[in-house]
């Protein structure tokens, strides 16, 4: 399996990562991105020392058990197990970790008919791209969001312009696609990035209708990333989590990108796009992935609540206490989803093990609530200690003002250590520029909130309920007795 520094001399390509109008040298080594590298680099030497990560597959030999394609519930919780683990290392705050995609990519594999139908050959390339993925432990992002402005300019425009990305021609060697797609979370500290419309096409839109994959570094591909929240921070006691967790979410734009046919999955097929997410179980693993690692993240932030409330004497005040129940009834939803998930999985027409929907997308349609109401809680729970603080760590070690640091907010050094790092660690779950994005992160990770709620109301099944309904209404009757009377 694959090793941190194996991860690291990987990303010394001719990649194009654009910050603050001007590209990127080195990824691993520029501050924008040095802290999340590391913790990718940690996430390979997690899986490659830790049995709970590995899995020997008949066919690929020894495998990151995350990228498992489940047969039956033991694979299901290896899985979980595996995903959980690896969660764990970010605390749930890297949101595209190799598993997310990889994760999808099992699912595309697990069904390769499904591309064949609507273009012949195209269900080995998916399966060939989850062998390489699988055997050398590769990092693959996506960008399946159009950029906004798609919305009112879908497709080429007359001078041959265009918004999202498609495909403008085709040649002996492959397709070459022009424009742009979002949100690329992680993708330029990857591998590898697939590329595909997670949104709904309508007739007329076929060139917007591909599926492809290509290294980071294909010549073409420009990666602008939104403003880094790590540079110029004082520390990782003051930052702790923008620091080491600030994963880059960037534009992709494809300048005439050459595809090879060997990286196509789908070429101008609007239902092969669509298909490929949900006819197969990838939509599902995918998601699964997603709402274990939230489950996570929610933990660690109950963890933090709780320390708070100690540190500050407050776990005997009933309304800190009812407060302190919401969280766990909170947090407990999604950790309870994931497994009632795993415990009603069923194996689909390709055999592979899907976990409950009506568990899976229930909670997704929750978590633009479950999230915001979290940091919420949080907050009311912190008060003004995560503001009355140090402005840094010097101010704790700097001989001009640590005595009054100790004086007026602690009963000792070490004591002022500790409170300072909780405070901070608070703030930057909750207050920093980091902890907005990760709300605004987690509100829309599936899409618009309606469009969350939408899997949950389509993947439910209503015949169950709507039969305890009719089963009741089955029991009584219009009575035919005359007006007034009282059976």
């Amino acid at each position: 399996m694959r090793s941190a520094s194996e991860y690291l001399d990987g990303l010394k390509d001719d990649r194009h990562v654009y910050v603050d109008g001007r590209r990127v040298e080195d990824v691993a080594d520029h501050p924008a991105f040095a802290g999340v590298v590391r913790t990718v680099a940690e996430l390979y030497d997690v899986a490659s020392s830790e049995s709970c990560m590995q899995y020997d597959h008949p066919e690929h030999g020894r495998i990151n058990a995350a990228y498992l394609q489940p047969r039956d519930g033991d694979d299901l919780r290896r899985r979980r197990a595996a995903v959980t683990r690896w969660a764990e290392v970010s605390n749930g705050f890297v949101g595209r970790s190799p598993d997310h995609v990889g994760s999808f990519y099992a699912g595309f594999a697990s069904a390769p008919e499904i591309f064949d139908q609507h273009r012949p050959g195209t269900g080995a390339n998916v399966q060939r791209h989850y062998a390489e993925m699988v055997r050398e432990d590769l990092y693959v992002t996506y960008t399946i969001i159009p950029p906004q402005n798609a919305a009112n300019r879908p497709g080429a425009t007359p001078d041959g312009n265009v918004s999202q990305v498609a495909v403008v021609d085709e040649r002996d060697d492959g397709i070459v696609v022009r424009g742009a797609q979002m949100l690329g979370t992680g993708t330029a500290v990857a591998d590898r990035l697939f590329v595909s419309c997670i949104k709904p096409l309508r007739p007329g839109e076929e060139d917007l209708a591909i599926s492809f994959a290509i290294p980071v570094a294909t010549p073409g591909l420009k990666l602008f990333c939104r403003r880094p929240y790590a540079v110029g921070q004082p520390s990782a006691f003051d930052y702790p989590l923008s620091s080491r967790f600030d994963e880059p979410d960037s534009m992709a734009v494809f300048d005439d990108v050459l595809v090879p046919w060997e990286d196509v999955f789908v070429l101008r097929s609007i239902d092969a796009v669509r298909d490929q997410f949900h006819r197969t179980s990838a939509h599902v693993l995918g998601n699964t992935q997603a709402q274990t690692r939230l489950s996570v993240k929610l933990k660690f932030l109950l963890g933090v609540a709780v320390s708070v409330c100690e540190t500050n004497g407050l776990m005997t005040l009933p309304p800190v206490q009812d407060k302190l129940g919401e969280l766990a009834s909170l947090v407990s939803i999604v950790e309870g989803m994931v497994l009632a998930g795993e415990s009603s999985a069923e194996a689909d027409e390709f055999g592979v093990y899907r976990p409950g929907r009506r568990f899976l997308y229930g909670v997704m349609g929750l978590q633009s609530e479950i999230y915001p109401r979290v940091l919420h809680i949080l907050r009311e729970l912190s008060g003004a200690g995560v503001i009355g603080t140090a402005s840094s760590f010097r101010d704790l070690v700097s001989e001009e003002t640590a005595d009054d640091m100790v004086r007026f907010l602690a009963e000792s050094s070490d004591d002022l250590e500790r409170r300072t790092k909780l405070f901070k660690l608070a703030w930057d779950a909750i207050g920093s520029e980091f902890a907005g994005r990760h709300h605004q992160y987690e509100m829309f990770y599936a899409g618009a909130p309606f469009i969350a709620r939408g899997y949950a109301q389509r993947n439910y099944g209503f015949d169950e309920p709507k039969a305890l309904a009719q089963r009741f209404l089955d029991t009584y009757a219009l009575p035919r007795e005359a007006a007034g009377s009282v059976s």
